[in-house]
């Protein structure tokens, strides 16, 4: 099967990068990296033990051995197995927990690097490259710390232990065992160079999936106005196709790497029994040498190997994954972000002034034709217009997450750019009707935007937005799990915790680019009394997606084709019939009377 090559959309890290970055967290814990590795070895060399004695074992009983003769080396068995089931039981916690502490240093360092990625990065890779990293990536390769990694450690101190173990009964036998070791040698050279650039076009081609699944979702409106539910449908089928055919090139090249294993452990099982063999014959005949005892402990030996070598070779199919999804996540790591807000400035107030801004996507499509706008401090503006009339991307460069090409926005007499990026972030917040709830408790993701807000005060945020009767309804209040694994929430709960998150916050600049859009019009009203609740006293710019919303306001922004061609009250613009905010009005009070079916 052909694959055609996939670039990928954010950077990818090269091997070596990856294991320097690997390498350099490790280091961090030499204690615990130490402690893992001695258990490793000494559970492996317990669980050898009982079959190197087991044929001494063997020996006696040829010999016509008394039974109480033979109960203390049982028993000497029995307890180096049990301390060898301990050891490999510790090991693995010890080898988990290592893997764990690594990942949790992995997930934060690409949420930092995330966060102050550029909008324009994000637009252009695709938000659907992005999720899938922080997503599916993260879930391989934390898959492969808990289930993977440590079997494979496990099984390689096994192995080698056990080639040692039988070279010490006698060399010719563990000569004859490393036989098997150029067949997995010659297997892994095979599979490892042809998986590689499979499982990196798989990781890529899930991602492609995502991104065309994220696009259509949040498009769905326009998707329905413009009928282009075929296109955007065969777009999807194309994306799932590929990520289908590349699955089933990577489960093929898989099984005939197995095949290959089998061979490799026929090559030296067949050659510890016929050297034993002949070891054994030319014994008998000289009255010493190798016993049937021996011969037996290495055959046993080899074939526990089966298992460990196995899992080795088995489990490169997870390595090979969890591999390419850490070069996707290091990749984002390194990703260079230059800050232009470099300044220390402090705004001095929460006013915001919008002069002659300009933007563009592209050179010959402006999206804001020299805009301005001046917001009062504690007060709440409304931005309203037509479908691409440039209202998201204006909230976008006051909210500081993206840069005007002409023009300044200045909060407090500062300009964005000179404010210091930690106070922007603290001082301006941005809800959009993208909201995530977080897995966990739900006291803990409230707590993301004020760490060490106390109960008390959480609860009071939660009352501020009227979301307390229905949080303390939940099975065990605000401590109930919810997100991923927990309980999952309605679209309208979740926004109500997102403006809970926003009282928690205190920003003094508030950017709601359609807040309250996804949840529905039962709960609409419920939700637009408590962003204004949230938002009183604040500095406010509101994208309107319901005309509720910019009644409310202290004065209203009409945009078109990037230019504000009103700006007024809501009672104020009414009086103009014929203005743009006037028929706005009349067709959304026509839509709210007409009954839907």
């Amino acid at each position: 099967m052909t694959i055609p090559d996939v670039a990928p959309i954010l950077p990818v890290a090269q091997s070596r990068r990856t294991l320097r970055w690997l390498r350099a967290d490790l280091a961090h814990r030499p204690r615990t990296l130490v402690a893992t590795l001695v258990v490793g070895v000494a559970a492996a060399g317990a669980s050898v033990i009982p079959i190197y004695l087991l044929g001494s074992l063997v020996d006696r009983v040829r010999d016509g051995a008394d039974v109480s003769d033979l109960w203390p080396l049982a028993a000497v068995i029995g307890v180096a197995a049990l301390l060898g089931g301990l050891g490999t039981g510790v090991s693995t916690y010890l080898v988990t927990k290592l893997g764990e502490q690594t990942l949790a240093d992995l997930r934060e360092s690409v949420l930092r690097r995330a966060l102050d990625l550029p909008a324009d990065t994000i637009d252009e890779s695709g938000r659907g490259d992005l999720l899938s990293r922080v997503g599916a990536d993260v879930g391989a390769v934390g898959k492969a710390v808990s289930q993977v990694v440590p079997t494979m450690i496990n099984a390689f101190f096994l192995g080698v232990l056990s080639l040692v173990g039988m070279a010490g009964i006698d060399w010719r036998l563990g000569l004859a065992g490393a036989l098997a070791i150029p067949a997995y040698i010659l297997a892994l050279r095979w599979y490892l160079p042809r998986s590689a650039p499979l499982y990196r076009d798989e990781r890529m081609a899930i991602a492609a999936r995502a991104q065309v699944m994220v696009e259509s979702l949040q498009g769905i409106k326009t998707i329905d106005a413009y009928e282009r539910h075929e296109h955007h449908r065969d777009e999807i089928s194309v994306a799932s196709a590929r990520a289908r055919d590349l699955s089933i090139a990577v489960f093929t090249q898989f099984t005939r790497f197995v095949g290959r294993i089998n061979r490799a452990e026929f090559v030296g099982l067949a050659a510890i029994l016929v050297v034993g063999f002949l070891l054994v014959r030319d014994s008998d005949d000289s009255g010493g040498g190798v016993t049937v005892g021996a011969v037996t402990a290495a055959a046993l030996l080899f074939h526990r190997l089966f298992n460990p070598i196995g899992m080795l070779m088995f489990n490169f199919d997870e390595v090979q994954a969890a591999g390419a999804s850490l070069s996707r996540l290091v990749g984002v790591v390194d990703i260079a972000v230059s800050d232009k807000r470099s300044g220390v400035a402090v705004p001095r107030d929460a006013r915001v002034e919008v002069r002659d801004v300009r933007f563009a996507y592209h050179p010959d499509h402006p999206v804001l034709q020299g805009v301005s706008l001046t917001i009062p401090a504690g007060t709440r503006t409304a931005l309203v217009g037509s479908t691409g009339a440039g209202k998201t991307t204006l909230a976008a460069i006051i909210a500081g997450m993206r840069d005007a090409d002409s023009g300044s926005v200045t909060i407090g007499g500062v300009p964005v750019g000179d404010i210091d990026p930690a106070r922007l972030r603290s001082h301006v917040a941005t809800i959009t009707q993208e909201v995530h709830v977080f897995a966990g408790p739900l006291m803990e993701d409230l707590r993301l935007v004020a760490p060490d807000a106390t109960r008390d005060e959480v609860l009071a945020a939660v009352d501020a937005v009227g979301a307390l009767d229905w949080v303390t309804a939940l099975p065990e209040g605000i401590d109930t799990r919810v997100g991923e694994g927990g309980l999952a929430l309605t679209a309208a709960q979740a926004q109500h915790i997102a403006l809970a998150r926003l009282v928690l916050g205190d920003p003094r600049v508030v950017v709601l680019d359609e807040a309250t859009a996804e949840a529905g019009s039962a709960s609409a009203r419920d939700l637009e009394d408590a962003a204004l609740a949230a938002t009183a006293g604040r500095t406010t710019l509101v994208v309107a997606h319901r005309l509720t919303q910019a009644a409310a306001a202290d004065a209203i922004a009409v945009m078109e084709h990037g230019q504000i061609i009103q700006f007024g009250p809501h009672s104020e613009l009414l009086r103009d019939g014929n203005g743009r905010y006037a028929q706005l009005w009349r067709a959304w009070e026509t839509d709210a009377v007409t009954p839907t079916g």
